[in-house]
């Protein structure tokens, strides 16, 4: 069982591609050959057939309701033959109220990377543009205005006008091109990680060799129910001809 405590101690950060929610948990249900178990305080379940033993576990210590729920998949290879790990044979289904299996959309590799361009391009159009209203804004800042009176042989009279400050223009100038520099950068260091992020952690296509496991994020489209209600789905995993079902209850935590 070596392998299996190597792979229950994998903790994979989760990239944040949600928002906020009600705070949920979770509960396995163990068929037979499943132990459901708790691993660094989080709950786990090992299911183990003649040729492969798989192992799901949350991500985070908790889901939010109407999120992405975030699962790290772990796969050893008990066969002396190479076997695919692939995602398109990982399937979670939703049990709804009426008895019936709604499917839930496996998020692949490919399509969070998608989506994480898209996010970058959107986060780009938004920072030029705050950065040319900074930019415009520092242009803006040599001129002012003046105003007064002065006293005449005919009595008081007020004048007004403008100025320009070439002096005050240039340091706004410069510290609005600082800003945007900083700005520009933070956003392109958070992107290059998030990608960095997705390539790292998010489970793909493998080939197992005998005896090796792999492990990886799973991500999928939320289960849907009202706020404060449980939701059972089963994330069947097919490998080398044998097919897992983890069977797991998503609900309101319960009150301490």
């Amino acid at each position: 069982m070596r392998k299996i405590n190597i792979i229950l101690a994998i903790s994979l950060p989760v990239l944040a591609l949600g928002g906020c929610g009600q705070g949920e948990g979770i509960n396995f249900s163990a068929n037979v050959n499943q132990s459901a178990i708790i691993r660094d305080g989080k709950p786990a379940l090992v299911s183990k057939k003649k040729s492969s033993i798989v192992l799901v576990g949350l991500a985070a210590r908790e889901l939010a309701h109407g999120v992405r729920p975030v699962y790290i998949i772990g796969a050893t290879n008990l066969s002396n033959q190479p076997v695919d790990l692939k995602v398109e044979n990982i399937q979670v289904n939703q049990r709804t109220s009426g008895g019936s299996l709604r499917p839930l959309q496996v998020i692949t590799y490919e399509q969070l990377l998608q989506e994480e361009r898209t996010r970058q391009v959107i986060g780009a159009l938004i920072v030029g543009a705050a950065a040319g209203a900074n930019s415009y804004s520092a242009s803006r800042s040599g001129y002012g205005n003046y105003s007064g009176t002065i006293n005449t042989s005919r009595g008081p009279v007020a004048y007004n006008g403008t100025y320009y400050s070439p002096t005050a223009a240039s340091i706004a100038s410069a510290n609005a091109s600082a800003q945007n520099d900083a700005m520009i950068a933070n956003t392109v260091a958070r992107g290059q990680a998030n990608m960095a992020s997705l390539e790292r952690n998010v489970l793909k296509d493998n080939t197992i060799m005998p005896g090796e496991w792999i492990g990886g994020q799973l991500h999928f489209a939320p289960p849907e129910s009202e706020p404060g209600q449980s939701k059972q789905y089963t994330i069947s995993i097919s490998i080398a001809g044998e097919v897992h079902e983890i069977e797991i209850t998503q609900g309101p935590k319960p009150s301490s």
